[in-house]
């Protein structure tokens, strides 16, 4: 069985996009990343998208499209990515030791996880097409 996990792309005006530092587990510790987590059984991606928004940072979302296909994370993992839109709330680290906006040329700036750097990439060019 596949574990699905889920990140929020959130993008703000001047497409600029929130990441997140990890905080645990120590392997991932002070690397950045699109806020997430997995899908519980029984709960749609979108719901596990809002849900874990609303735990991790504090805020309700709008989901938006989706970013690519499923993106491996280890054996038996599949990350699936959204963009999406911070309807209310202001993102605060509640999960995290720290968030980030980047904007176009500073999208590289910090220690992107290895699963979420294709991403990154993948986000740049939906923005910039």
């Amino acid at each position: 069985m596949t574990v699905v996990v889920v990140a929020a792309v959130i993008v703000a005006p001047g497409e600029r996009v929130l990441t997140a530092q990890r905080a645990e587990p120590p392997a991932l510790a002070g690397g950045w990343e699109f806020p997430g987590g997995k899908v519980d059984p029984g709960e749609s991606e979108h719901d596990a998208l809002v849900r874990e928004c609303r735990e991790e940072l504090g805020v309700e979302i709008s989901v938006g499209e989706r970013v690519g296909g499923d993106w491996e994370l280890a054996p038996g993992y599949v990350l699936r990515v959204w963009l999406a839109a911070v309807a209310s709330g202001e993102p605060m680290a509640k999960e995290h030791l720290a968030l980030r906006w980047l904007g176009p040329g500073e999208y590289y700036d910090v220690p992107w996880l290895g699963a979420d750097l294709p991403v990154m990439q993948a986000v740049e060019s939906v923005l910039r097409g």
